[in-house]
């Protein structure tokens, strides 16, 4: 897929990050990852992103990533899948042309590791990524690596696959100053932890699109947020924060981490083996997947007979 139909794929709908699958011995699992891959191909979201924060990035070693992007993009069918991209620009250049040689249609750089760097640094990390493969690069700004609108707008002049910015600062002055400036140059996405929760101030902002967390376990729930969110029905919106995100929150901000650790224990909770989380993240405990299964109950997956 070339980087300006990957582009557009990006702004055309829902996205969401699968989780990555572990046995008991902790390594990846590849039959019920595609399983789960295979029936979130069957929900309208365009573009799904493999090995990405939800996917657990930070604890997979490099030689994994390439598996797993190749285990999901033979499940997913017509569906375009993303790999996540990291950690210091060699390492992300062999990531990066690793994953691509296995299918990929596009790579999101998450921060690099660890420490602060100048917009100089940010630059020259960035360009050498994207001149180092073929196919389109999106940009994660947060944590350690906010790019600011001019340092973009100079990525975007000498790299013609950068094509996404996903944006996880809540920085919405930031975000505006950078969408004003690049226009249509990018696709937008909402990157915030249970994005939903923000989706409304994003799409102000000129966000069109951002990733779903909760994709991974209530599908079609996520799918109807979404779509009554760019239909202006604020009703249902509502409605579908107070009934299920809220809750969901909750649930998420007891400890650290389990903006992840709750996705996987829903994922599980729809009869996907998908194993525990790999430290340094922890799992629910029976209570709160207790509390996870009520809440998805009006959403169970239907198993075959």
């Amino acid at each position: 897929m070339q980087p300006q139909d990957i582009k557009q794929r990006l702004g055309s709908g829902l996205l969401s990050f699968p989780v990555t699958h572990f046995d008991a011995d902790g390594k990846f699992a590849p039959e019920s990852y595609k399983a789960q891959v295979e029936w979130l191909s069957g929900y309208d979201a365009p573009v799904l992103f493999a090995a990405g924060g939800t996917g657990e990035f930070f604890s997979l070693k490099v030689e994994e990533i390439a598996p797993i992007v190749a285990a999901a993009k033979e499940a997913a069918g017509e569906t375009a899948i993303v790999s996540g991209c990291g950690y210091g620009t060699d390492i992300a250049i062999e990531i990066a042309q690793s994953v691509q040689k296995v299918g990929a249609d596009g790579i999101l750089l998450l921060p690099h590791y660890l420490i602060d760097a100048p917009q100089e640094g940010l630059y020259e990390h960035v360009k050498r990524i994207c001149q180092s493969i073929d196919i389109g690069v999106m940009v994660y700004n947060r944590d350690n690596a906010v790019l600011q609108a001019d340092t973009l707008a100079r990525l975007c002049d000498e790299c013609p696959n950068l094509i996404g910015f996903k944006d996880g600062t809540g920085d919405i002055g930031l975000v505006r100053q950078i969408t004003a400036k690049m226009g249509d140059r990018l696709t937008y996405l909402g990157g915030m932890p249970t994005a939903e929760l923000f989706a409304e101030a994003y799409l102000g902002a000129g966000f069109t699109t951002y990733s779903s967390a909760v994709f991974n376990f209530v599908p079609g729930l996520a799918i109807e947020f979404y779509n009554s969110l760019r239909a202006g029905d604020r009703a249902n919106c509502e409605r579908i924060l107070n009934e299920f995100f809220y809750p969901f929150m909750a649930i998420r901000n007891r400890r650290k981490g389990y903006a992840v650790s709750a996705v996987k224990a829903g994922v599980r909770l729809q009869g996907f083996n998908a194993g525990p989380v790999r430290s340094p993240l922890s799992d629910l405990t029976r209570e709160e997947e207790e509390m996870m299964d009520k809440l998805i109950a009006p959403y169970r997956r239907k198993l075959a007979a």
